[in-house]
């Protein structure tokens, strides 16, 4: 049976324990073991190196150089990471060398919560199979990002809360390789509601299982 880590704690705007319950449900009807924990220090273990998935639901918050490095080489040696929104790409932002894991960091969602439209950019993925360019309604990610990571969806800046960034392409779903392991992130998901949103739930869902070795 494959077995997952939800790591979950930060910010609590962004409801973190009512994220890692839904996505523990998730992973659980997929025929995962799931394991929760608040906080980070289970990233430290070394057991993390005999699992199939971590997922961090850790906004802004801090990270420890032992649990980082003991991250980072579960991961370099084939251990799955899956995240979304700030939960993942905007956690530990002191630490470069989670950022490097993850393939980018956010800096900006100007405007707050607005409507606006990501874009599919690879159908043929099996990720994206079945998916149409949607509405959304949440933050709009500004961030920095990694050129090696391979975009699934993208989304373009208007320049109305920000008008230096007109007609920006950002990208909203990517997967990349740290080592032998696969990396699955989204920019979507702000609150727990947004799992209500099927795109949205169904891109997670299969990046985790495609990430998880």
């Amino acid at each position: 049976m494959r077995e997952a880590l939800i790591v979950w704690g930060g910010w609590s705007g962004h409801e973190p324990q009512e994220c890692a319950e839904i996505i523990k449900t998730m992973l659980e009807e997929d025929g995962f073991k799931v394991y929760l924990e608040h906080g980070t220090e289970a990233l430290a273990d070394p057991s993390v190196h005999d699992l199939s998935l971590v997922v961090p639901i850790m906004t802004m918050s801090k990270i420890e150089k032992e649990e980082v490095k003991n991250l980072a080489a579960a991961i370099e040696s084939g251990v799955g990471i899956a995240g979304y929104h700030g939960g993942a790409g905007d956690a530990f932002r002191d630490s470069v060398d989670y950022q490097f894991i993850i393939g980018g960091q956010w800096v900006a969602h100007p405007g707050n919560i607005i409507d606006y439209t990501v874009n599919i950019t690879r159908p043929d993925d099996p990720l994206m199979e079945g998916i149409a360019d949607f509405p959304y309604t949440s933050e709009q990610y500004y961030m920095h990002v990694d050129p090696s990571n391979e975009v699934l969806a993208t989304t373009r800046f208007t320049g109305e809360h920000a008008y230096w960034i007109d007609g920006v392409v950002m990208p909203v779903v990517w997967k990349r390789k740290y080592g032998k392991g696969r990396v699955f992130y989204s920019s979507l998901g702000h609150q727990a509601k947004e799992f209500d949103v099927p795109e949205m739930k169904t891109i997670f869902r299969r990046g985790a299982n495609w990430a998880a070795r």
